[in-house]
């Protein structure tokens, strides 16, 4: 799955939430876990020190029974955890995430955002709420889809991590037409949105046979993120896989506000894919 993982922290419960998730990760797949502390100079003094913080990540690594190593940057949060995933060569990046309500300054708002947006390896987002599932392995994973290069890569990561954990793994689409797009025409045009839709589940179940696996794909009609939360509480996914359409553009399906809030509700952790700029 991965090699080496990095979970910038600031010692709070979302935070932590990664942190000890990304530890499940690590004792399972025996990979190295770097915890990055960040200290801002224009943020407030943290309530917990340095050396506090520290001593709790070596607590839980001693605990996960997970191979940690621990840093210290002082800096703009995005930019010391771009700076220091290239130094240390990471190929993922896990954060935590507030949720609904609040934002914490490392955890969710413009640094998550900025990190899901701009990173070149994949970001895993765990919401800390008692209600999201972080088991793993994971069993069940599900990708929404609308057939750009940015879900095919999500798509490639899903189908390689299904088989890795012989997971099953879910492909859903959606068909969203708002009410303001209701008029003349409104049928054709939704047969034309089914049609293309049901070609993109399609695809991705060739997609699968080409290297020996099945998937399960569905088309669901209404709000992209409502879709993609209902469905993943309706078979108890484990994980989320979504594109992202990085610095350049943002993809109807797969970023801005959708996936803004599916990573705000999600019921299990959001592992986002940013596909070469080559092909953007």
């Amino acid at each position: 799955m991965f090699d080496r993982i990095l979970v910038p922290t600031d010692g709070s419960g979302p935070a932590n939430a990664a942190l000890e998730y990304a530890g499940e990760i690590a004792a399972r797949e025996d990979l190295t876990v770097t915890v990055l502390h960040v200290v801002d100079p224009d943020d407030d003094p943290p309530e917990a020190s340095i050396e506090d913080l520290l001593e709790e990540g070596r607590t839980w690594a001693a605990e996960a029974d997970a191979p940690i190593i621990d840093a210290v940057r002082t800096g703009t949060p995005r930019e010391a955890i771009f700076e220091f995933a290239a130094e240390r060569d990471v190929d993922a990046i896990v954060m935590g995430s507030r949720g609904r309500r609040g934002i914490g300054r490392l955890v969710l708002g413009s640094v998550t955002e900025g990190v899901v947006r701009e990173a070149d390896v994949p970001v895993l987002v765990v919401r800390g709420s008692a209600d999201v599932r972080r088991r793993y392995p994971v069993e069940t994973v599900l990708v929404p889809t609308d057939g750009s290069v940015h879900a095919d890569a999500a798509l490639e990561h899903a189908l390689a991590i299904g088989d890795h954990l012989e997971a099953d793994v879910h492909v859903v689409t959606s068909v969203d037409v708002s009410p303001a797009e209701l008029g003349e025409g409104t049928d054709l045009r939704l047969d034309r949105l089914e049609t293309h839709a049901q070609s993109v589940v399609d695809d991705a179940t060739d997609r699968a046979a080409s290297v020996g696996l099945e998937v399960t794909t569905a088309v669901r009609h209404g709000s992209i993120a409502r879709t993609i939360g209902a469905y993943a509480d309706e078979h108890d996914v484990d994980l989320l896989i979504m594109g992202t359409h990085g610095r350049s553009g943002i993809d109807r399906l797969l970023l801005g506000s959708a996936t803004e809030r599916v990573l705000r509700t999600a019921p299990a952790p959001v592992l986002t894919i940013r596909a070469p700029e080559t092909d953007q």
